[in-house]
Formats: structure tokens, C-alpha cells, sequence
């Protein structure tokens, strides 16, 4: 799709079983690739698991309820400021991180409603060298806060002081060293990183919005234009996202988030 990031897959039907060797193709060039797309693929619910099942364990989203639906429905006509529209890594204030979402378009507006992807593989090794080596040593505090503010204000019921008692604030490296690959990521976002750590505010106020704007450099980007049926599939470890929030008619999208396998996990 790029030339750094992003594929899109013909001559596969999601809604049959894969082969092992199907598996293992599509598994080789998400990891090249960072996100694949697939048009045309009109799933049900369940097929859309089955096919998120073969690449890893399924993901219990923050803000699910035990026994609810694992396939989470985002439904919106109105999605200024709802938190998808800040270039992001899924709930990088969890302890344990999804590896990967699989988000598929059911209804669109007529125009608008495009998604973005970052390789922040590229956005750590164009860093110079210098900047590189003070990222490599530092680490850098996640929390929900500032996401849970912005969501409450748009009038969702979520209580702060439980939520912020379920998920504390947490330290995280700023370069992910990534498990399958070894390549290093710049891991740092908008919506969920605060401070780093062992710097004075001045320093933050000057390096965190340096690094964060790196990131969304066109050079590492590439952007989606949904049709209803295209499904897009991303590792959430080397990437960020970010949701065109352009439209103010219904977008409809189901995502299953997944977890890395054992053998996978870092």
C-alpha cells in the first residue's frame, strides 16, 4: 500500500477455515507488513472470530462485562473527540496490552470515515542516533486519566475513580523491543502517555510532543478508505492508529482484539 507500511490480500475467503500454510503466510507478511487489508469479505460474527482465533487468544477488552460479546461493536455518528481521533496504541495503560486487532466495516457514511496507521518502527530508527540512545534508557508513565475524562464528557457512564482504581498508572520502556521480529518501536502515544520519567516538566513539556509528532509523519503513514466488507488487521506492537473523525452520519465497525500466543508473548 506504502512503501513502509500496509498490504492489502486478494485470493483468500475469510469466511472458510484457513490451512496451517494459509496461516503462516498471511502471520509472515502481517509481521512484514505491520497492518493487511482484505476487501470484499462479508463475515458474520462468527467467522470473524474464527478467523481472529487462528492468529492468537482472544483479548477481553477494557470495559467489557464478564459473558458479554467478545466482537465490540463500535457504532458512532458523532466521533469528535471521542479518543480514536489522537494517534494511539490500544490501552497501552494495561498491563498486558492487545498484540493485535481485527476491525471489519459494516456500514459507512457516505463520505468520510478513513483510518490511519504509523509504523513506529520507522519512527524509532529515523530518530538520530543521540536521540535514539536517550530513548533506548528511558521509560515513561501510561494512564487512562486523560482517555476517561475526554469519554465521560462525551456522556458515557464511566465512573473515574473505579476505573482509575482498576488500571493505576504504570511505567512502560519508551523503545518496545519487539518479540517476534527483535526490531525496536518508539512506544509512546497522545492518548495514554503522561510523563517521562526521571525528566524535569520543562524537559517533558519539549521531548514527549517532539516524539509524538514524529510519529505521525506522512512518510510513516498509510490510510484506508473503508468499503463495507473490507476487514483490516494490525500488530498493535509496532503501529499506532488514528480515526478520521470527518463524518457525521452512522459508521459501523465490529473489531476482536487478540493476545499474543505463548510462544509469541514478550
Amino acid at each position: 500500500m506504502t512503501k513502509h507500511i500496509g498490504a492489502e490480500v486478494t485470493g483468500v475467503d475469510l469466511r472458510e477455515p484457513l490451512s496451517p500454510e494459509q496461516v503462516a503466510t498471511l502471520r509472515q507478511g502481517w509481521l512484514t507488513h505491520l497492518v493487511l487489508f482484505f476487501r470484499d469479505q462479508h463475515l458474520d460474527d462468527e467467522q470473524h472470530l474464527r478467523f481472529a482465533l487462528g492468529f492468537g487468544t482472544l483479548n477481553h477488552p477494557a470495559f467489557k462485562k464478564d459473558g458479554a460479546s467478545p466482537i465490540h461493536v463500535l457504532d458512532q455518528t458523532s466521533p469528535k473527540g471521542e479518543g480514536g481521533d489522537e494517534w494511539h496504541s490500544d490501552n497501552t495503560f494495561e498491563p498486558t496490552p492487545p498484540m493485535g486487532s481485527l476491525l471489519r466495516c459494516v456500514q459507512l457514511p457516505d463520505v468520510g470515515g478513513d483510518t490511519c496507521w504509523a509504523n513506529t518502527y520507522l519512527a524509532y530508527e529515523t530518530l538520530s542516533p543521540s536521540l535514539r540512545r536517550l530513548c533506548d534508557d528511558l521509560t515513561a508513565v501510561h494512564d487512562i486519566t486523560s482517555s476517561m475524562k475526554k469519554a465521560i464528557a462525551k456522556g458515557h457512564p464511566f465512573d473515574l475513580e473505579e476505573v482509575q482504581a482498576r488500571w493505576p498508572p504504570l511505567e512502560r520502556p519508551v523503545v518496545r523491543v519487539h518479540p517476534e521480529t527483535g526490531r525496536r518501536a518508539l512506544f509512546v502515544n497522545r492518548a495514554s502517555t503522561t510523563r517521562l520519567v526521571g525528566l524535569s516538566d520543562r524537559e517533558n513539556e519539549a521531548l514527549l510532543p517532539l516524539l509524538n509528532d514524529h510519529i505521525r509523519s506522512p512518510e510513516f503513514q498509510v490510510r484506508l478508505k473503508w468499503r463495507p466488507g473490507t476487514m483490516a488487521f494490525w500488530d498493535n506492537r509496532p503501529t499506532q492508529h488514528y480515526a478520521v473523525a470527518d463524518y457525521t452520519e452512522r459508521r459501523r465497525m465490529h473489531r476482536v482484539t487478540i493476545n499474543a500466543f505463548p510462544q509469541h508473548r514478550d
